[in-house]
């Protein structure tokens, strides 16, 4: 009773104030400093940042296997089927991480380890749904370490300067992702790599790259909230006039002019009907009879590694960039986004489209405001629009993307500041770990050289017991993994 009328309180109905509230309770979003405006936002341009994988994950993994089958059936590649499947997983997993572990990560197949699972499918008697078992064996085991606290333990005892190293690192190739993707830096004549084409921005794809770069960068440095997606959108607005007048159509041996991956014009129909043919395509036991247990476990050993620590850098450099690590560096409810990470590797194998992993892109959102998981759950909806919508979402050229995952390899690569470079036994392996991942194009191998040195320098230097178990550890794991060639070709594997 109202204490003051002596009437029954009123029951108040839900308005769109009280689910703003609600949201705003679960998330925590004025707490860590977003609003909602921003999580959404945040959320789209991630999105924009990742669906290039819509485009990239079904070409990787659309070739025969050993025995001449196509993902998802058929007597030729099953474009349609991959995509629609790549799309679903992302989607799905991108809202449980939000939901989850609220974190704004959003996940999606992993580029590197869908092209490791295209090349063990080429090995004799192994078919596609072999390779997509060994991808859910590996989730498995990796789900088993973070429930056991091994995964989070090793990435607690990494010490401070490498983490930040780790970003720094990520940085640089987060920009250099964006620069390949552009066509900005390519294969060199004479040299590894060049700018543009025979040193000269003589193509209009390359014209939209600097016209969404010089919007982004005008619209930061005048702040400008929002200038990640304008840039964007400039650059898309821009890059479908041009098709329209132009008619540029695909890059080439024969069209050099063309544009990198997608080709920005308005779908005759922007919706279909998914084809989800892939989803449960996989065989645990199947590799084993195959292969034998110890080809297996060096297979799925291999995976495992290079999913294991990506995500753990990933983890490190989103949530420095959005000011969610506490002083000692470490990033709030990483069990959580561990776990569900790790689930993304079995539901990636159980869909058929390889291993899901986080996205670094997801940095792109985190510049845009994006502070929550809620960003993550808007990424995941847009995902699932894809399987309906790819036709209207591939409108967008990496052409107009990419400046925006250059701008954000800026923003992480701050952090370098935070480096002591005048201590050598600090700034070597630091060094070492950030120059490995833009030059090598993976971030594993980046993490992998920065421990391993790390660890010989403290050894030399009479400082062997500073050093932590795990990190002696996971250094002899890359040891082994470095060498997991020649220890494949002793087994009979190659």
């Amino acid at each position: 009773m109202n204490s003051t009328t002596g009437a029954a309180p009123v029951k108040q109905p839900i308005t769109e104030t009280t689910s703003v509230s609600l949201l705003e309770k679960y998330f925590k979003i004025s707490q860590r400093g977003s609003t909602l405006l921003q999580e959404i936002r945040g959320g789209i341009v991630t999105f924009f940042s990742m669906v290039y994988i819509l485009v990239l994950n079904p070409i990787i993994l659309s070739g025969p296997d050993s025995t001449g089958a196509y993902l998802g059936g058929g007597s030729e590649p099953n474009i349609p089927a991959i995509a629609a499947a790549t799309a679903l997983i992302a989607g799905v997993m991108s809202i449980m991480m939000g939901a989850v572990a609220n974190f704004p990560i959003a996940l999606a197949a992993g580029l590197g380890l869908n092209g490791m699972i295209a090349g063990f499918v080429q090995i004799p008697g192994m078919t596609w749904a072999d390779g997509m078992g060994i991808v859910v064996l590996e989730g498995i085991v990796i789900v088993l370490l973070v429930l056991t606290g091994l995964r989070e333990a090793i990435f607690r005892a990494v010490p401070k300067f490498m983490r930040s190293a780790i970003s720094v690192g990520i940085g640089l190739f987060i920009a250099f992702i964006g620069l390949v993707n552009a066509g900005i830096v390519r294969p060199g004549l004479g040299t590894p790599v060049s700018f543009a084409v025979n040193g000269s921005i003589s193509t209009w794809p390359l014209v939209v790259f600097v016209v969404a770069l010089l919007t982004i960068i005008v619209l930061m440095v005048r702040k400008v909230k929002g200038a990640l997606l304008f840039g964007i959108i400039t650059g898309t607005v821009l890059a479908i006039v041009i098709e329209k007048l132009a008619n540029l159509g695909n890059v080439g041996t024969e069209n050099p002019s063309g544009w990198g991956l997608t080709v920005p014009a308005f779908p005759g129909n922007p919706i279909q009907t998914p084809d989800f043919s892939t989803v449960g395509q996989f065989s645990i036991t199947g590799p084993f009879e195959k292969l034998g247990v110890i080809a297996v476990i060096v297979l799925t050993f291999s995976v495992m590694l290079a999913d294991f620590f990506d995500t753990l850098g990933t983890m490190v450099a989103v949530g420095t960039e959005a000011g969610l690590v506490d002083e000692s560096g470490q990033v709030p409810r990483t069990r959580q986004i561990l776990l569900i990470d790790s689930l993304g590797v079995v539901a990636g194998g159980m869909g058929g489209v390889s291993t899901n992993t986080s996205f670094v892109e997801s940095s792109t959102g985190v510049a845009e405001g994006a502070r929550t998981g809620l960003a993550s759950i808007v990424t995941g909806i847009a995902f699932l629009l894809a399987t309906f919508l790819a036709p209207l979402f591939s409108v967008v050229p990496t052409e107009a993307a990419a400046p925006a995952l250059v701008v954000v390899g800026f923003l992480i690569m701050q952090q370098v500041t935070e480096i002591s470079w005048e201590e050598l036994r600090i700034s070597i392996p630091a060094f070492m770990a950030i120059v490995f991942m833009p030059f090598t194009y993976s971030i594993t191998v980046g993490i992998g050289i920065g421990f391993i040195v790390h660890v010989i320098v403290e050894m030399v230097l009479g400082n062997a017991k500073k050093v932590h178990p795990l990190m002696y550890l996971t250094s002899v794991v890359f040891v082994i993994y470095f060498a997991l060639d020649p220890i494949s070709y002793l087994l009979g594997i190659k």
